[in-house]
């Protein structure tokens, strides 16, 4: 693993920490392979249930390292294209990594959150936020377009005229917009930030896989389809799991009046 990636697996619970603190978590290509890399191992292994995001130090990522492309100006046309196109086909891998993997992603963000830090925490299927935080799209400042999906997701989390103010202008906003806008779920005082992001890593962890897995999965698809193909993805889903462990243990628990206990996989 890359010294600027650090991941950690605890009680079903893998925290994935973007580590250059020195310079803001700003991505650079090794950061960009290595979380392609951290996000693609956790997709496929079973004892993980749920994967937090987030940065070391006092700011989850100030976007691409802009010193790095500076050094990189100094180089031929053709070479600048090679590498910034290689980091960004190693980011956009690690966003279908975390839309696609079988379980939820949380990104737990404090300090700043720009230019690809955004697009990674529209990416993720929950956000929690510290009061301290501040979000940019940013890219318009350096002089180039978005990156990261961000043109993707946040047309379709906060509309298409909330993303033209943000893309066109890169001006910051507060957490309490954000999650007004819909691009974060909770706002929290940032002393309290990784305790209440453990409790909800912590929920979901404890909660049915399979049958969240199956939930994530109908909610991206549904961003496409037309409401018959939908209303046929549902049933399919919730007959897939009407055989199994997790609805057992739902129904029992519900009828029997006590928390339910739902099956863990195995290497937990």
């Amino acid at each position: 693993m890359s010294e600027n990636i650090s991941t950690t697996i605890r009680d079903g619970v893998a925290t994935i920490v973007l580590d250059r603190p020195e310079v803001l978590n700003a991505l650079d290509p090794d950061m960009a392979n290595a979380l392609n890399a951290a996000t693609g191992a956790l997709a496929g292994d079973t004892a993980v249930r749920c994967v937090v995001i987030k940065g070391a130090g006092e700011h989850f990522m100030a976007g691409g390292d802009v010193r790095h492309f500076f050094k990189l100006l100094q180089e031929s046309p053709g070479d600048v294209e090679k590498n910034i196109g290689g980091e960004i086909e190693a980011v956009h891998a690690a966003i279908i990594n975390i839309r696609s993997m079988p379980k939820p992603v949380i990104a737990s963000v404090r300090g700043a959150s720009a230019g690809f830090g955004m697009s990674l925490v529209a990416a993720c299927d929950l956000a929690i936020a510290a009061e301290d935080s501040v979000f940019s799209l940013a890219y318009c400042r350096i002089g180039t377009s978005p990156d990261g999906g961000s043109t993707w997701t946040l047309p379709r989390t906060i509309g298409l005229k909330r993303a033209m103010e943000l893309a066109l202008l890169g001006d910051r906003i507060t957490p309490r917009q954000a999650s007004d806008y819909g691009l974060i779920n909770w706002v929290v005082p940032t002393a309290e930030l990784d305790k209440m992001t453990g409790e909800l890593a912590a929920r979901l962890a404890a909660g049915p896989a399979d049958a969240l897995a199956r939930t994530k999965a109908l909610l991206n698809e549904s961003l496409g389809a037309e409401l018959q193909a939908q209303l046929r993805a549902e049933k399919d889903s919730f007959i897939a799991g009407v055989t199994g462990p997790e609805f057992a243990e739902g129904v029992s628990a519900f009828v029997e009046k006590r928390p339910a206990r739902f099956p863990r996989g195995e290497g937990e």
